[in-house]
């Protein structure tokens, strides 16, 4: 399946999985946690990303596989952990893809109108986009990613530039209005912008020369990240004050603010910009992974042991998800509890199998804080838990030899 993914292509995937839909809602619900101090758990979350996003390359550029976290945990304690990190994994995507896309359906009818109609509508065109362009192959879908992030870095830096001359220090002040506890709580919210890391993993095998590559497009798509990410949360706190906390659509605001008349069209495109690329990535990885534990037997062959099938699995799950009565925080918070339990395992196995040195400590201080985050997460990583408990469940049931027959 080895496809010569190029640098580019890579760092493209990894910025629009990481970025994601982050942008469209998470500075206006980390204000309200915790006010402009939700400044100090975005920095805390991009200080966080660096080591976590190296941990992951390294294994990736080391032991290129599709089966990315889910191989290292076999590697390093054994398939059945392998098994549970895979299913995390893999089953929180379809969990995600509406939490990911329901913000957007609602820019998008906001402009439209239509209500509950349009973000159906939208939440169909752009999960079919998605899996249309991974239907026909990684090179399709890398390139097309490529013009997605250069975009959206575009339409971001435009929205800070204009929203910066109004930027007050005043707007600091009271600077943690909930505590500091209430730092903890954005933190565990702003986990959601952050996951993606892993989901590359799993596209690893496919570059040219993954040793080499890997690491070149994560560092590329660290900086990306982080400085956009740094640059619209602080402009947003200094710009918008009080106001951020109730905002709908914090880009909106904006670029109302810094460009004045109708921008519901503009934002409307940053966010369908945002999503299309997030859950274009994260196809791309989950439907490799698929493949990856059916070729493991952590998965039925029949299902999920070719690509398309296992991507037809998680577009129409996806679907089906979206029609849970489930609110969108909640989902939220249930997909970070299964991806923050990816990353517990995940830079654990990176402790065995990494060598000596730095990359150890890199790992070790990536693993100490998600597990932190992990806690942060509370009753919402029990779905981690459910899931990992349901991947043991079919291993010992495939294993149960069947009685003969008298």
């Amino acid at each position: 399946m080895k496809t010569d993914l190029s640098v580019s292509q890579g760092a493209a995937l990894s910025v629009g999985a990481v970025l994601g839909t982050g942008l469209i809602s998470l500075p206006a619900l980390a204000a309200d946690a915790a006010g402009p101090a939700s400044l100090v758990a975005w920095i805390a979350l991009i200080v966080l990303s660096a080591p976590l996003a190296w941990t992951f390359a390294a294994l990736g550029a080391r032991y290129p596989d599709g089966g990315g976290v889910s191989t290292y945990a076999g590697m390093a304690f054994g398939p059945r952990v392998s098994a549970a990190v895979g299913w995390c994994f893999y089953f929180a995507v379809p969990l995600g893809a509406p939490v990911a896309v329901g913000f957007t359906g609602g820019y998008v009818s906001d402009v439209l109108g239509g209500g509950r109609a349009t973000e159906l509508a939208t939440f169909v065109v752009i999960v079919g986009t998605a899996y249309t362009m991974n239907w026909f192959g990684l090179k399709v879908s890398g390139r097309v990613q490529v013009v997605l992030s250069v975009s959206l870095a575009v339409l971001l830096v435009v929205t800070v530039i204009a929203a910066l001359p109004h930027a007050r220090w005043s707007n600091l002040t009271p600077f943690a209005p909930h505590g500091w506890t209430g730092v903890g709580a954005a933190a565990a919210l702003l986990v959601w912008g952050f996951a993606g890391w892993e989901a590359l993993s799993s596209l690893s095998g496919e570059y040219r020369d993954p040793r080499r590559d890997v690491p070149r497009a994560t560092l590329i798509a660290v900086a990306v990240v982080g400085v956009l990410y740094l640059a619209v949360a602080t402009v947003s706190v200094l710009a918008l004050g009080p106001g951020l906390a109730g905002s709908r659509a914090p880009l909106a605001d904006l670029l109302a603010i810094g460009l004045g008349g109708p921008v519901r069209v503009i934002t409307a495109v940053v966010a369908v910009v945002l999503t299309l690329g997030a859950v274009n990535a994260y196809f791309a990885g989950a439907s490799r992974l698929g493949v990856a534990l059916a070729a493991e037997s952590a998965l039925p062959a029949r299902v999920f042991g070719a690509q398309r099938r296992s991507l037809t699995f998680i577009f129409l799950s996806s679907v089906a998800a979206v029609l849970l009565p489930i609110g969108l925080h909640t989902a939220a918070l249930l997909v970070t509890g299964c991806f923050t339990l990816v990353y517990v395992i995940g830079t654990a196995a990176a402790l065995r199998l990494l060598p000596g040195g730095g990359s150890r400590v890199v790992a070790g201080t990536a693993f100490a804080a998600v597990v932190a985050l992990l806690w942060l997460n509370g009753p919402t990583a029990l779905l981690s838990l459910v899931i990992a408990g349901g991947a043991l469940a079919y291993q010992a049931a495939r294993r149960r030899p069947v009685p003969l027959d008298r």
